[in-house]
């Protein structure tokens, strides 16, 4: 998940910190300015009383931070508390003469009221129309080859295990709420697809959990947890749990970029397969950029899933490696590439009639072209691109989807 950067006090207090600067006569160390990057940092993360805790030390090391003092005032407005955030007001009045824009904003700041923390929300809806060449992942070949009392057989695939076409619809939505002043928020996604014939394959699923950001010295940490539901063909197919740490060690890197460092569990329950849980290990590294108009994340990392059972083929490893790039273009149009590959290497023969240790390559390539159309709404255009490549021919499957939604971002 995501959340807005709450820009209006960062801007302010930057902007302050320039106008005033020539008013502080307080000696600077190297460390001043990383404790007060630590507290910006906290406010685009969403966690206030961290970044009112590290702004606190910035005004004790150096009493002229006109930008930590606006900061902290405007801070303590948002939490609530009213008699604190209006004595800070009248010292930044007092001690710095601001401009009016300045005073624009501590007026606006008291006008608004400063007697309870407000939690902010975001939510989005999305209706969209779909064609998918490959619904049921048909195999991509006619035939499987099988061993039957010691002799090699090639088998006729079924019609209904061979690749169907059809047309869809899809709707969906998101919603995240702030539930602590200290940047925790609770989120929840839904997502149902409906196929215009086959019916069999509609599926729905629901998401939920809490995602908390940390400071631990100068290291972050977002840790997550949620729950999911997934359906079938109307019936309940699967059941999700997972845990998920995102870390950011204090390595200095060039320009804009972060790297994170990524460890989850998830616990899958199959409710209408026997034998088919899984409890998953992922540990990855994300190196990201930004930069005005673009974006780019780069993602690898490996992946261990335990058979809990006797599935066939047992216990499986892989690997996972992820590109995504964003780019502004024009009249506030967005497009986005990605791809991914992914690799699952099983420990055991499959089956006895089937005695190959199986070995799967995944590549999806994706594309989308994102519009406005007005205020709080986009027309997104997706292109999608999957090849399933397997040593067991009866699993190997490719697919091709193209989709046009339409999304409401309101809240």
């Amino acid at each position: 998940m995501t959340r807005p950067v709450p820009a209006r006090g960062l801007a302010a207090g930057l902007c302050l910190t320039a106008l005033l600067a020539g008013s502080a006569s307080a000696q600077t160390t190297p460390d001043k300015p990383d404790l007060y990057q630590e507290a910006l940092q906290s406010i685009a993360e969403g966690r206030k009383n961290d970044a009112s805790a590290a702004l606190m030390r910035v005004i004790e090391n150096e009493p002229l931070h006109a930008g930590a003092w606006l900061e902290i005032a405007l801070i303590q407005c948002s939490l609530g508390h009213a008699d604190e955030a209006d004595r800070l007001f009248r010292d930044i009045i007092e001690r710095f003469k601001p401009p009016q824009g300045i005073l624009d904003l501590i007026s606006e700041a008291r006008a608004g009221g400063c007697n309870s923390w407000h939690a902010n929300s975001q939510g989005s809806l999305m209706v969209a129309r779909g064609i998918d060449q490959n619904v049921n992942q048909g195999a991509s070949t006619s035939t499987y080859a099988v061993i039957r009392d010691g002799i090699p057989l090639e088998e006729i695939l079924s019609p209904d295990f061979l690749p169907r076409h059809d047309q869809y619809s899809v709707f969906g939505g998101e919603y995240m709420r702030d539930i602590t002043p200290n940047g925790s928020i609770a989120f929840g996604q839904f997502q149902a697809r409906r196929n215009d014939s086959l019916s069999q394959y509609d599926s729905a699923s629901l998401f939920v959990g809490v995602e908390t950001p940390w400071r631990l010295g100068r290291w972050t940490l977002r840790s997550t947890s949620m729950l999911g539901l997934t359906s079938l063909g109307g019936a309940l197919y699967q059941r999700h749990v997972q845990f998920q740490a995102r870390v950011g060690p204090p390595i200095a890197l060039p320009g804009k970029t972060q790297l994170h460092l990524i460890a989850a569990y998830s616990h899958v329950d199959y409710r209408t397969l026997v034998s088919f849980d899984s409890n998953t290990v992922e540990l990855k590294a994300q190196l990201s950029y930004r930069s005005n108009g673009s974006s780019a994340s780069l993602t690898s990392g490996y992946l261990n899933d335990h058979a809990t059972g006797d599935r066939a083929g047992g216990d499986r490893h892989g690997w996972l490696h992820s590109l995504l790039v964003r780019q502004a273009l024009p009249e506030g149009m967005m497009t986005e590439v990605g791809l991914v590959r992914q690799s699952w290497h099983s420990a055991l023969p499959y089956a006895p009639a089937i005695p190959v240790v199986r070995d799967q390559r995944t590549q999806v390539i994706r594309a989308t072209l994102i519009m406005p159309v007005g205020k709080n709404h986009n027309v997104q255009l997706e292109a999608r691109q999957v090849r399933n490549k397997e040593n067991i021919s009866v699993f190997q499957y490719n697919n091709r989807l193209l989709q046009l939604s339409w999304q409401w971002n309101g809240l």
